[in-house]
């Protein structure tokens, strides 16, 4: 309820401005009562004349009214967007960096269905449905027999919206969530289609997507046919109930009961206590959607903690893990299990192991991307995966295994795709030995990467990454196979860049399989089987690990 007290405003005017629009909708019937029943009996024009007046008068009040209660409903979906969006794409990128992530297929699309809903044909038919039952006691008042005509009608279309909602509710949301995994698989192609063409799995995966779109176009088929014959029937049931109200009016009007200005006034009036029935029965399928919209959208509807949690101060760079376990998707094999050891501030560690041995899953563990089943991960005392991501974000550097690097300029990409300081660009590039690639390329650091823009090497990108890992001066570093796309000059340019880290008493993780990138290391963890297999010493945990040619630790490591 939180949620819809920040929307009141919107939607009490909203209502209060359906009540006079109702109320006006009442004028035409009324002045059709008066022409037939005054102003034919006593042909005069001046009453005519002012009964006109007064009907264009009340038509253009209503049109006002009318335009500003779509305006508040857009204005209060676009005060959705605005509160629901943030929160939604900061969930779906905490969810997505889950060991064991959910699936959650809507995403936005969620909040653009709310918002849309809320501008739509529908919500003004829940606005105006309440005087459907207004218009039918209004109708009581003209004769008891029209009324209970109305009353019978308004009763057939409630059950064939009842029935609306059972038979599709639950195929309509299938049909959604379908429609959204083809739509994600198809870009996943589009993302990876070198290898769809290098490779020829074009006819693969083509036809692996129409099996994914049969059940869509199947589901979509039979709830439209179910929708279409509902809806069907409704118009027929509208169209037929005025047909009886027009007759039973007759029937009065022959016996003397009525006027033919009341007769046609019921008729009218019982089309407009019928219409929001019918918009729900047509709009079936936007309420729908917006309904399940909300429901998944619930867990972000509450207040948010405006105070947020203690900031402490600049962290050091001491580095603690304590006996982190980080379950799997099957409990009973675990990824990690009791890894536990410590850094002191400025001391560089380098894990090394067989693939699959957990050693980027530590990576993620130690930068707080995930956090451990059991244990924690401390820098300077205090659990990094619970500190605020935004005050401890520049104090570190990550450099994940695949490198991604997101539309925008070079510049905006080492700057974290916050405001650009262009001395603090710069100084990250030159520290991590980029500043001569940027500017060889076409712009410099202004270079446009992404859709549209240049397309940069594997070693390029990596150089990048590198750098926005450095931006800042951060106190922890985690290199997960930095030189896994360089050349020649990258891996040159890398040695430097640990050198120079250690000079600096930054605190540094190297995740590697290259032995040359050992030399610079204090301490070795050797993983196997998420396990910590040895740790210590550089020269120390090479001898053990390497007893054969000791003087050759590195080329040992990589073999």
């Amino acid at each position: 309820m939180s949620f819809f007290r920040q929307f009141r405003t919107h939607l009490v005017y909203a209502g209060l401005f359906s009540f006079f629009i109702n109320l006006v909708l009442l004028v035409p019937p009324l002045f059709m009562i008066q022409v037939f029943d005054r102003v034919l009996v006593s042909r005069s024009v001046e009453t005519l004349v002012m009964l006109t007046i007064a009907a264009v008068g009340m038509l253009g009040v209503m049109m006002v009214l009318d335009y500003l209660r779509g305006l508040l409903l857009l204005g209060a979906g676009a005060a959705i967007d605005r509160l629901l969006g943030e929160r939604v794409i900061a969930a779906l990128i905490e969810n997505a960096s889950r060991v064991n992530r959910t699936e959650y297929v809507h995403g936005l699309r969620d909040v653009a269905l709310l918002r849309n809903f809320l501008g739509g044909a529908s919500i003004i038919a829940l606005f105006d449905l309440p005087w459907g039952l207004f218009f039918v006691l209004f109708i009581f008042l003209f004769h008891p027999l029209m009324g209970l005509i109305a009353l019978i009608s308004v009763a057939v279309l409630f059950a064939l919206t009842w029935i609306n909602e059972k038979t599709n509710r639950g195929p309509l949301e299938k049909v959604q969530i379908d429609a959204r995994r083809a739509g994600q698989f198809i870009d996943q192609g589009m993302r990876n289609a070198d290898v769809l063409n290098g490779l020829g799995m074009g006819h693969g995966f083509v036809t692996r997507w129409e099996r994914m779109n049969t059940p869509v176009l199947e589901g979509q088929e039979d709830t439209g046919r179910r929708m279409g014959r509902i809806n069907s029937l409704s118009k027929v049931v509208r169209q037929l109930v005025q047909i009886m109200m027009m007759a039973a009016g007759a029937w009065l009007v022959v016996g003397a009961h009525m006027t033919p200005g009341i007769m046609l006034a019921a008729t009218i009036i019982l089309g407009r206590a019928l219409a929001p029935f019918e918009s729900l029965i047509a709009n079936w399928n936007n309420l729908v959607q917006a309904r399940a919209a909300f429901e998944r959208l619930r867990p972000h509807l509450g207040q948010r903690d405006t105070q947020g949690p203690t900031r402490l101060p600049a962290p050091e760079g001491k580095l603690s893990v304590e006996r982190v376990t980080l379950a799997g998707a099957t409990p009973d094999r675990p990824i990690i299990r009791g890894v536990a050891f410590e850094l002191a501030a400025g001391e560089s560690l380098a894990v090394i192991g067989p693939s699959a041995s957990g050693k980027s899953s530590l990576a993620r563990l130690i930068i707080g991307v995930w956090s451990p089943s059991s244990g924690a991960v401390r820098l300077d005392g205090a659990d990094i995966a619970r500190l605020d991501r935004a005050h401890i974000g520049p104090y570190l550097g990550y450099l994940p295994q695949d490198v991604e690097l997101f539309p925008g300029t070079v510049a905006e990409n080492i700057a974290r795709l916050g405001p650009v300081d262009s001395a603090a660009v710069v100084a990250a590039a030159q520290y991590a030995m980029a500043h001569e690639m940027i500017l060889r390329l076409p712009q410099g650091y202004d270079t446009p990467i992404g859709a549209g823009g240049v397309t940069l090497s594997g070693g390029q990108m990596q150089r990048v990454g590198i750098a926005r890992a450095l931006y800042g001066q951060p106190r922890l570093v985690v290199l997960d196979e930095p030189n896994a796309n360089l050349d020649a000059e990258g891996e040159t340019s890398l040695h430097h860049v640990v050198r120079r880290l250690r000079q600096d008493k930054i605190t540094l993780v190297l995740v590697t399989h290259r032995p040359s990138l050992l030399e610079s290391i204090d301490k070795v963890l050797v993983m196997r089987d998420g396990l910590m297999d040895s740790f210590g010493p550089r020269a120390e945990v090479l001898a053990r690990v390497l007893p054969v040619r000791p003087v050759q630790p590195a080329q040992q490591a990589q073999q």
